[in-house]
């Protein structure tokens, strides 16, 4: 069988521009791109005649066969896989969590053993779920291996949550790694609070679930993890920006100069806040995840973060737990498992609601789905583009091409669909992982264990450009407001 595949025809998008021109792949790369490629002999040929050509997308924030709340999430690492490959995304990174006092790397090889059948690429992030010096010397190890970005979960009290003196503790040890901290920003306590306090009122139902996380303590722990990240000196990215209270401390963090990022779900830019008081149990409960969804006058705030540029990434969170699952919190909302699914429909979904309504552009879609996770999560250009020398990772993207979403034809191991009945125009139509077909005209050609794991290198150039200019702070270089020059 010929090596080659040649994708004639089509109008490159990347995250700087357009242009017509055929890709021609050698294996699992891209080896040239220019107009009118001649085939190889016994290549094959792809006519994307009237189609987008896109590097496939790349989901950062996934929790494939979490175990969580009592139970397991439904999608393990091929069905995940290969769901996202069915919508054009073609790599996802994990979220490796140890338990309170488990080995970091015992961990990382529970999550490398499970990933072992994922039809396309991946690669970890690491949560830091407690603190002692085995954890400091053993996130050193976890570099090496090549995750190169550390959670911190500041909800879930009485479980995976951690306190400031951790966050100060692992934000300078990963500075000093040139990693990348993340943060699941809610005000752990007082959520805790608000959930006695609404479940005592006689709310026990998904309706509670917003009432006990209020925009609020979503905004509080997001200035608050900023400003100790400023402190420390260490780049910050904020996983799942639901509302303007924790959008707003990312843009002033920005306009200040701090090395921030801001992440968005598709989820919280279509659904608001009426799904809870949905008579529907099940559909109500099947919303619940946290942050929650919010009042539509965040959404807007959302869509305009993503048109400044104050989000840079749109992930997921995919996490899906099914009708009997999220039953476990019938009488009681605190144990409903918090999840919902997204990973099959994030780019249709955005390219419908974003670029069809003309809120964002073509390229800026292929940055917010593909590029600038690439290049945060430092594996640009291997992921990411379309050029010479990168992964073939590819989706021919069709502009026209309706579908009506729908959990009784989705290929996501779950019994509901947060966007069901929604019709999306502008979807994948071939999807590429390490140049072999894995999606092609409505049917799925992932194999388990096709997938790789993708090691990242620390010190991505806006860390070591952070770590320059850290060494200029210094007590004789920096000025009190007010000093003669």
């Amino acid at each position: 069988m010929s090596p080659y595949l040649l994708i004639r025809g089509g109008t490159i998008v990347t995250a700087l521009g357009e242009a017509r021109a055929d890709v021609l792949v050698e294996g699992e790369k891209i080896v040239a791109i220019g107009p009118a490629l001649q085939a190889p002999v016994g290549a094959r040929i792809i006519d994307a005649s009237g189609a987008l050509v896109m590097p496939g997308g790349i989901d950062p924030h996934t929790h494939m066969e979490l175990p969580f709340m009592g139970t397991v999430s439904k999608d393990d690492f091929h069905s995940g896989t290969s769901a996202a490959a069915s919508g054009g995304t073609t790599m996802i990174i994990d979220f490796v969590i140890p338990a309170p006092e488990q080995s970091l790397l015992a961990a990382l090889d529970v999550w490398t053993a499970r990933a072992q059948k994922a039809a396309t690429d991946y690669s970890f992030h690491m949560a830091i779920t407690w603190w002692s010096e085995q954890v400091r010397a053993e996130m050193a190890e976890v570099v090496a291996r090549g995750v190169t970005s550390f959670k911190h979960f500041m909800a879930y009290k009485g479980a995976i949550m951690v306190d400031d003196g951790v966050l100060v503790q692992s934000f300078a040890r990963a500075r000093d790694l040139g990693a990348l901290c993340t943060v699941h920003a809610e005000h752990g306590d007082l959520v805790a609070q608000g959930q006695q306090t609404i479940f005592a009122s006689g709310i026990t139902g998904p309706e509670g679930h917003p009432l006990s996380r209020p925009p609020a303590v979503e905004g509080e722990a997001s200035n608050r993890a900023l400003r100790i990240a400023e402190v420390i000196g260490v780049p910050l990215y904020v996983v799942h920006t639901s509302c303007s209270d924790a959008l707003d401390p990312i843009a002033r963090a920005q306009s200040e100069g701090q090395c921030a990022f801001g992440e968005a779900l598709i989820q919280h830019l279509v659904v608001n806040d009426g799904v809870y008081r949905d008579s529907n149990w099940d559909a109500a409960a099947h919303h619940v995840m946290s942050p929650p969804f919010r009042p539509a006058v965040h959404q807007e705030a959302l869509w305009h973060g993503v048109q400044a540029g104050t989000i840079s990434v749109i992930g997921t969170d995919h996490c899906v737990f099914d009708t009997a699952q999220k039953r476990a919190g019938r009488r009681d909302f605190r144990l409903i498992p918090n999840g919902t699914g997204g990973i099959e429909d994030r780019m249709s979904v955005l390219w419908h609601c974003g670029v069809g309504t003309g809120r964002i552009t073509p390229s800026e879609f292929v940055a917010l789905t593909s590029t600038n996770a690439a290049r945060i999560f430092n594996c640009h250009p291997r992921k990411g583009d379309v050029a010479v020398g990168s992964d073939a990772d590819l989706v021919i993207w069709d502009p026209a091409r309706s579908r009506t979403i729908s959990a009784k034809t989705q290929f996501q191991k779950n019994d509901f669909n947060v966007f069901e009945g929604m019709t999306v125009t502008g979807n994948a139509a071939i999807t590429l992982s390490r140049g072999k077909v894995v999606w092609e005209e409505g049917k799925l050609r992932t194999e388990p264990g096709q997938g790789r794991f993708v090691p990242r290198a620390p010190f991505a150039d806006f860390s070591r450009a952070l770590a320059r200019r850290n060494t200029l702070k210094t007590p004789t270089a920096v000025r009190r407001a007010g000093d003669q020059p």
